[in-house]
């Protein structure tokens, strides 16, 4: 993740602020400007002025000059505050590319409800950046559609179970997941050392991806290679795990014990895995952080002086990265008196997973060009 300014006064940001509060100015993240834009509200709801327009002379008409869309708000931002994006005036739609993207949400009159919904769109908004940045198409999935993502975020009613999973391009999400107290429970049944909502969204996302990348590709046979025969029986591999657990030697393979349960699975959640890599790395990037230990066996860390695209680096840069970033996110945490933050050990076995992972998605961003949010055709 980048670090973020607002747009009026420069402070520093959080992705998920609504305010600065330096200026007090209302702060709206505009995807095609990748920046956190200062607005004031305007006398139509959802119409906004760019504050910082005024100010930043490139922006004024006149000759050189580069004049950039007006914008308004999301339909979520300003009805249900669940959402801090903004919207191109040019662009039709009164949902930002995030939010148009959920096509189930819980009832508005339950306010628990809300505020787990909330939660989820905030994972759900990192997560769509994430892949845009990646490159990888972002597409909405509509009635009729043969590709395409939508997200259905669902409270379970009385007597029903409703299964956090990925079917046909559609991602679904158990609410309760959004919930602190009854996430941590589940994670403990399940001797979990990791479960977070953007973890989930990170894991299903693969499964749409590894349909859009990996099925019909020439990279079947190199997955097949490293993460086994996925025509295996999905079903009886699921009851097989929760019966019995993971196989005994799952870590001299896998990146964690339910990845042992099917090759799809292995996937989903290496390529979560490198989702999380990415992400933590750019903003280490962003951020300048270096290490420089005074003892040459203690992790290193050169910032990134150059500007390079983290994308652009090749991936064996990215593990000599990622290993001092853990090192270092580790021991902050435990001078807290917190878990590792980061629970997990990578093997070459792992490591290689993760390497056709990062070439599977340069391989997409080389052929399908940027990553777009768009309606899927």
């Amino acid at each position: 993740m980048k670090s973020f300014h607002c747009s009026h006064c420069q402070n520093l940001v959080f992705f998920e602020n609504t305010q600065c509060v330096h200026c007090g100015h209302r702060l709206a993240y505009s995807p095609s400007r990748e920046a956190m834009v200062a607005i004031d509200t305007g006398p139509a709801s959802g119409a906004v002025t760019d504050q910082a327009q005024a100010k930043d002379a490139t922006h004024a008409s006149g000759a050189g000059s580069t004049a950039r869309p007006a914008l308004r708000l999301c339909r979520n931002y300003v009805e249900q505050a669940v959402c801090n994006w903004a919207i191109d005036a040019g662009d039709d739609h009164e949902l930002c590319v995030s939010c148009r993207l959920t096509h189930v949400i819980p009832p508005l009159d339950d306010p628990q409800m809300v505020v787990l919904w909330h939660r989820a769109e905030t994972a759900k908004r990192r997560l769509v950046v994430s892949l845009l940045a990646l490159g990888l198409p972002v597409l909405e999935r509509t009635a009729g559609a043969r590709d395409g993502i939508r997200f259905e975020f669902k409270q379970p009613q009385p007597g029903e179970s409703v299964l956090t999973g990925h079917h046909e391009g559609t991602i679904t999400l158990n609410l309760l997941e959004a919930d602190d107290v009854l996430r941590e429970r589940l994670r403990a049944h399940f001797e979990e050392p990791y479960r977070t909502v953007l973890g989930h969204l990170r894991h299903e996302s693969g499964h749409y991806y590894w349909d859009r990348l990996v099925r019909d590709s020439m990279r079947l046979g190199g997955f097949r290679r490293l993460f086994g025969d996925e025509s295996l029986d999905y079903k009886n591999a699921l009851i097989h795990h929760y019966q019995h657990g993971p196989r005994d030697d799952w870590s001299e393979g896998y990146i964690s014990a339910y990845a042992s349960v099917h090759p799809w699975e292995d996937w989903a959640e290496t390529w979560a895995h490198y989702l999380h890599m990415v992400d933590s790395l750019e903003t280490a990037r962003a951020c300048g952080l270096s290490l420089g230990p005074r003892r040459t066996d203690e992790p290193a860390l050169r910032p990134n002086t150059s500007g390079e695209d983290l994308m652009r680096s090749s991936f064996d840069a990215l593990i000599d990265s990622w290993f001092p970033v853990t090192y270092l996110l580790n021991n902050l945490s435990r001078g807290l008196g917190l878990p590792d933050p980061y629970p997990f050990l990578l093997n070459a076995t792992v490591i290689d997973k993760l390497r056709f992972v990062h070439d599977t998605i340069v391989t997409a961003r080389g052929g399908l060009g940027p990553g777009t949010a768009r309606k899927a055709a």
